[in-house]
Formats: structure tokens, sequence, C-alpha cells
């Protein structure tokens, strides 16, 4: 078994993949826009985690634009049968690395095939949409149009499985009425955990929950808590921050994010890392 192994797997659509996966956001240079610095640093980061058993990669093709997708290409192209590749689409960049909506059939429709034709696939496994009506975090408001338009793509084979990301409760109620939901993604930490109630009912109806900024994202979760529990475990505040997730709920799936090779073995071994119920119950505390 190797390290990796010891976060266990999940269903993700009609795979089961390992609960530590890889987010590939910050192979793009700063501001997740225009080339890294290093692109032959990235190839070795993206090498690595799957030498490591990460078969389960998320990416977008508005990173960069384009750059993280086609590093995945460059380091991976022809893919591991294991490996899954998620996407998300509902955004553009403009010429200032701006975020902007892009939620028309049109803009969708590019944006899966810009996804295809960069990763080098004839269809996405997951295709995730992500709400834009708050860039900062989900707010109300029907995603129906988008989602019938996914869809339409995925009755047509460019996708083969459908999720949500930034999106309310209630928006995964209504998109389950037009597609299979596969995952949701959201912000979710140990200091915010506004999804508890949702992350319960997903793992009840066997749907995997995907976190993302696991310590706080671009304003890092400060906490003296965590820092202290960190201490006692020989471990640093994200490794525990990835451990507390993983044993938060079967049905979380972790894509940590890095362009480091060092962090990227430093997240893997979160995998392994089992934290005390004393200690679980003083990080518990931290969102209260």
């Amino acid at each position: 078994m190797s390290l990796i192994d010891k976060a266990g797997t999940y269903p993700l659509g009609n795979r089961r993949v390992k609960r530590l996966g890889y987010g590939a956001m910050q192979l793009a240079g700063p501001g997740v826009f225009g080339p890294p610095k290093d692109p032959a640093r990235a190839l070795q980061v993206l090498e690595a985690a799957i030498a490591a058993g990460i078969d389960h990669i998320d990416t977008s093709d508005f990173y960069g634009p384009h750059i993280t997708n086609q590093l995945i290409k460059q380091a991976l192209h022809p893919y591991p049968s294991d490996l899954c590749l998620v996407t998300k689409v509902s955004a553009r960049r403009d010429d200032t690395g701006a975020w902007l909506p892009a939620l028309s059939p049109t803009e969708l429709t590019q944006a899966v095939e810009d996804n295809l034709r960069n990763l080098g696939l004839e269809q996405m496994e997951v295709v995730n949409l992500r709400s834009m009506l708050d860039v900062h975090g989900p707010a109300e408001g029907s995603l129906e149009a988008p989602m019938t338009t996914l869809a339409e793509l995925r009755e047509r084979g460019l996708i083969k499985h459908i999720g949500l990301s930034n999106v309310t409760p209630t928006q995964v109620a209504d998109g389950q009425k037009i597609v299979p939901i596969v995952c949701v993604q959201n912000q979710f930490n140990l200091a915010n955990r506004a999804d508890d109630a949702l992350i319960d009912q997903l793992a009840a109806e066997g749907i995997p929950y995907v976190p993302f900024f696991p310590l706080g994202g671009f304003t890092p979760l400060q906490s003296q808590t965590l820092t202290e529990v960190a201490a006692t475990l020989d471990a640093t505040p994200m490794q525990v921050a990835l451990a507390w997730l993983l044993a938060r709920s079967p049905n979380i799936l972790l894509i940590p994010g890095t362009s480091s090779l060092d962090h990227l073995q430093q997240n893997i071994q979160a995998a392994a890392l089992e934290i005390p119920a004393a200690q679980m119950a003083r990080l518990d505390r931290i969102g209260d």
C-alpha cells in the first residue's frame, strides 16, 4: 500500500478515486494568470503526483488561461487509465487577469471544447459548473440556463458527468432536477464551515464533496490552535488541516494544490496523519 492509499477511496461519477487528489490551479503564474516562472518544475510536480498514486486532478482552462491544461497534457498525456480529470467552466479572463462571468450557451460550449482540446481528450470525465452569481462565495439564484446547456453537451457526449461549484444547497437540489450531480466543490475548512449540513446530506446520497481552500486560500487561516495541534503531532498546519478534512466525512475528496515538490510530498503525508480525539475536539472548536 502506498502512502496516499491510507486516505481511502470514494466514488466520483462511475469511478472510485483516492480521497487525496491534486488541484492544478497553482501551476499557472501569479494570480493564476500567465505561465509559471519554472515550467519544468510544474511538469515535475504533475509527474510526481501521478508517481505517488494520485488519480484525481482538478483543473480548469481558465487557469492561465489555457496554461494549466497545456501543462497537464505535456506532462501526462497519454493519461493513465485510472486518472480522473475534473474541470470547471463559467468564467473567462480579461487581459488584466480579472475573472469575468461566461455563462452563455456559446461561452460554455467553447469552454468545454477548449478544455478538451488543451487536455487532448474527446470527452471530459467531470465538468463542474461554477456559479458566478457572486465571485467570492455562494449566492442564491437560478442556474437552470447554464445547467441546461451542460446537460445538452452531456447528451452530445462531450461530458460524461456534471458537478457544481460555489453553490448553495438549493442550487444543488435544483441542479439534480436537470441532471445527476456527481460532486459539489465549495470552500470549506476549519474556520469556514457553512456547508456542514450540506456535506452530511451529500454523504447520505453518496455524492462527494470537494473542498477548496482547505487552509483559507488567498487569505490563509490564522489559528493559534491549529499551530499548537500541528506542533504536538510533529506536522505542519496544512497537514493537520487536510487530515481534519479527511476525518470530517468519508465523502470528502481533497484537491490541495501546490507548485512545489516539497509541498506536494507534505500534502501526501497528510493521508497517513491520525489526529487523536482530544486534538480533533480542539480543532472542531475553531469553527464555532
